[in-house]
């Protein structure tokens, strides 16, 4: 198994120059909605070669939804490369932003899965795929990969996302319930996580909240995000809040969060992460308590222990720490996996840091060349 941690000398900027363009100004060959047939249409779209190596990429978030420029981590002349919008999100209908209440309706793990399956077969007619998905996008691919090991040509996974209460805890829970003390604002020796290393939008973050309702940071914005109307008079500032915590401590080059500020974009990524992450997640996962199946995909890696693994992971990732892809690399070796290549990179967690970019782009081509 080879793990093993690349360090480049280029500055932390974006990863400009480094990906695919794409042809025909990024017009897709061919795009649609798959109808689920239980009130979802999931919004697909295709780039690069009709007749190239299948690839699905699997977005983040969730709620994340992906744009053409996703396609430029693939060559367009070697991959056929299908993007899909989860429920709820993206261009996919209903709009968790305009119709909160049946975006949300059937939108779990088991039915991304049952998705994934229903595009492979009515849209994309291949037999098995690659499938690239970073942080919750690793999740939903490790969680499909699981139910349909067949189907799965390999695994490239960026930024391992294994949605266990600690995981939320970590970045969204922190030191919410001590935030006003001024000895443990900055750092609780009982709390730790990442809002150390952006104490700014933490407190943005921590303060929608009254001070009384942070023992579950996670419950305490649902109740501002659910469907009700009126809808609660903090909605759009804890959307924002929410998302922008988020995008504060994905990249360790900038704190630029533009991207994750518009407000259709908030009301979508903040309303549908903060339900997977209260609801617990993943297949047989309870809500959060005693009974949740902390270990899902832990616990069901021999499973997947055949297909061919990459994970590229930033060593300095505050929204997924690399000790995730380290549990999971660990669990697959202990399955006896084969085929497992773990890269760290220098950098954050989005992929479209430099060294992570980079990573991806030559895992994507050493595939296409084999």
């Amino acid at each position: 198994m080879a793990r093993y941690s690349r360090h480049y000398l280029s500055k932390l900027t974006d990863a400009d120059g480094l990906l695919y363009d794409l042809p025909n100004h990024a017009a897709p060959n061919r795009d649609g909605w798959l109808d689920t047939g239980d009130g979802h249409q999931i919004y697909w779209h295709e780039y690069g070669n009709p007749a190239g190596l299948p690839v699905l990429y699997v977005h983040g978030g969730p709620g994340g939804g992906t744009e053409a420029a996703d396609a430029r981590f693939f060559d367009p002349r070697r991959y056929r490369v299908i993007l899909f919008d989860q429920r709820g999100c993206g261009r996919s209908r209903p709009d968790v932003a305009t119709d909160p209440a049946a975006a949300l309706a059937g939108n779990t793990t088991t039915h991304l899965i049952a998705d994934i399956e229903l595009l492979r077969r009515r849209v994309i007619g291949e037999e098995q795929l690659f499938v690239l998905g970073g942080s919750w996008g690793s999740t939903l691919s490790l969680a499909y990969a699981i139910e349909h090991p067949r189907r799965v040509r390999a695994l490239i996974l960026r930024g391992i996302f294994l949605c266990r209460r600690r995981d939320i805890d970590y970045l969204y829970q922190g030191n919410a319930t001590t935030f006003d003390a001024a000895e443990t604002r900055f750092y609780d020796p009982a709390r730790p996580g990442a809002y150390m290393v952006a104490p700014e939008a933490w407190a943005d973050f921590v303060q929608v909240i009254d001070p009384a309702d942070r023992a579950n940071m996670v419950d305490a914005y649902h109740e501002i995000f659910k469907p009700r109307d009126p809808p609660h008079p903090k909605l759009a500032r804890a959307a924002r809040a929410w998302s922008v915590w988020e995008g504060a401590v994905s990249y360790i080059s900038a704190r630029d969060t533009a991207s994750f500020e518009g407000e259709e974009f908030t009301l979508r990524f903040a309303r549908i992460e903060n339900h997977y992450f209260r609801t617990g997640g993943l297949p047989d996962a309870d809500p959060f308590s005693v009974s949740r199946r902390e270990d899902y995909i832990l616990g069901a890696v021999d499973r997947i222990k055949d297909i061919p693994i990459h994970i590229v992971h930033g060593q300095y990732d505050q929204v997924c720490p690399r000790s995730m892809a380290d549990e999971l690399v660990a669990a697959l070796e202990a399955a006896g996996a084969a085929k497992v290549y773990y890269v760290l990179t220098p950098a954050g967690h989005s992929a479209r840091e430099r060294e992570t970019a980079r990573e991806l782009r030559a895992v994507m081509d050493a595939f296409a060349s084999a």
